[in-house]
């Protein structure tokens, strides 16, 4: 009777212990999802989403200017396919610096801080980028998390295109003329993602990945807008790349405070590379 009953105490020690065992490992898994980390936060909040209150929402605007001399421009040599030299009748210039009146082009403005974890839905249309001339257009745009990514190639010849982010998983796919769009969506924030062509060494373009919608690229004339932007006191920062084609990129940061229905300008100045 004793040992037997030694037995039926010891079966449920261990009974109880499975089940503390059980209980504990529930609890790191718990902690373990409720991680913290922003990149990883922005795709797993996807379900609470904020939206966009564009009628109390402010506007910040502005300019951004080069201090210094940018790189000189040169002539893009497509000779080596003959699809690419076809589709132009003027020599081509690289896009690296495009500077009119020392206001830039291409200079990617976003909130970079102060929405205080916020993440918003990804709109239902896609971001395009379009291969057409052997270049990428646009050169440097703006895509949500989890937002699609449609890549089309328009050209009479081989495209390859490949993405060279260090957050967001790479991707290296060829598309031939005449084969359907790729869809592509990026999960995790990142500024910037360069999308390079193998085949053709001069096409590039840079992918800005935010959780939110507050960017902008500046146009001809350097300047940018962003709107719909919620009250509060933020970072903004300005991006533009360097000729190393990286994503590491060329950055100023300014601070701004805007209440509801605001309007601000907020310029930038870029230290030449």
């Amino acid at each position: 009777m004793t040992k037997s009953f030694s037995f039926h105490k010891l079966g449920l020690f261990l009974s109880l212990l499975m089940v503390v065992g059980l209980v504990s490992c529930g609890g790191k898994k718990s902690d373990e999802d409720s991680d913290g980390d922003g990149d990883k936060g922005a795709a797993a909040t996807t379900g609470a989403a904020a939206t966009v209150d564009m009628a109390n929402g402010a506007t910040i605007n502005g300019t951004v200017k080069v201090d210094g001399a940018t790189p000189a421009v040169k002539s893009v040599k497509m000779d080596a396919d003959p699809a690419c030299k076809a589709a132009h009748s003027t020599p081509v210039d690289d896009n690296h610096w495009i500077v009119k009146d020392g206001a830039v082009s291409d200079a990617f403005v976003y909130i970079k801080d102060g929405l205080n974890g916020k993440v918003y839905a990804a709109p239902a249309t896609a971001v395009k980028l379009e291969q057409k001339g052997c270049e990428y257009t646009p050169h440097v745009f703006g895509v949500m998390v989890g937002q699609t990514l449609q890549i089309v190639n328009d050209d009479a010849t081989l495209h390859n295109v490949h993405a060279h982010g260090e957050k967001n998983d790479q991707f290296n796919m060829g598309q031939p003329q005449g084969t359907p769009a790729k869809e592509i969506k990026l999960d995790k924030m990142e500024v910037m993602v360069p999308i390079k062509c193998d085949v053709h060494g001069w096409m590039n373009s840079f992918a800005g990945v935010l959780p939110h919608p507050f960017f902008s690229v500046t146009d001809a004339s350097g300047k940018y807008e962003i709107k719909g932007v919620p009250a509060g006191d933020y970072t903004i920062e300005a991006w533009h790349e360097t000729t190393k084609m990286d994503g590491k990129g060329v950055t100023s940061d300014q601070k701004v405070t805007v209440a509801a229905k605001d309007t601000k300008t907020v310029d930038f100045t870029l230290k030449a590379e």
